[in-house]
């Protein structure tokens, strides 16, 4: 009895090692340190144009802050207010339009990323089986254990535990 136990002990061990090896293999293009350099370098470059962009709005803000008669434009003073609203609005604007251009770009990846996500939830559909077939063998192996100890404890009170010195 006890040697069936330590086997299956020794299969959920081996079968715990193989699902951690597994992971470690699916996972390993994502952890590696040359996939990580390369999106690191993606993400720098991608703050770097972020900051030219945000360089460029406060650029666009100082002149639009400015006089227009410092630039000798030739507006009336009473519209000056007026042609700064309208420049922000059309700053909001482009900025939304890229916000839309952006979403627009990424249609095409809808389809893979749906892929992925009906990847990721069979995956998780699995995982969750088998936790719950984990949870059924640990039950099964406690409730074991207890009629073992049980069987152990009314086997002791039937021992006659008198000494005889003849």
């Amino acid at each position: 009895m006890e040697a069936m136990v330590n086997m299956e002990a020794e299969i959920n061990e081996i079968k715990l090692k193989t699902e951690m090896m597994q992971l470690e293999n699916e996972t390993a293009d994502i952890t590696h340190h040359f996939y990580l350099g390369k999106k690191c370098e993606i993400l720098q470059d991608m703050n770097r144009h972020l900051e030219a962009i945000l360089k460029e709005k406060r650029d666009l803000r100082k002149r639009l802050i400015k006089h227009r008669c410092q630039e000798s434009l030739p507006i009336e003073a009473t519209f000056h207010k007026c042609i700064v609203e309208l420049l922000t609005e059309a700053v909001t604007f482009i900025e939304k339009l890229e916000s839309h251009l952006q979403s627009v770009r990424n249609i095409p990846q809808i389809p893979h990323m749906m892929n992925n996500m009906d990847t990721t939830l069979s995956k998780t559909e699995m995982l969750m089986i088998e936790l719950e077939e984990l949870t059924e063998q640990i039950l099964k192996w406690e409730e074991l254990q207890k009629e073992m100890y049980s069987n152990n404890v009314c086997n002791t009170a039937d021992l006659d535990f008198g000494l005889s010195l003849t």
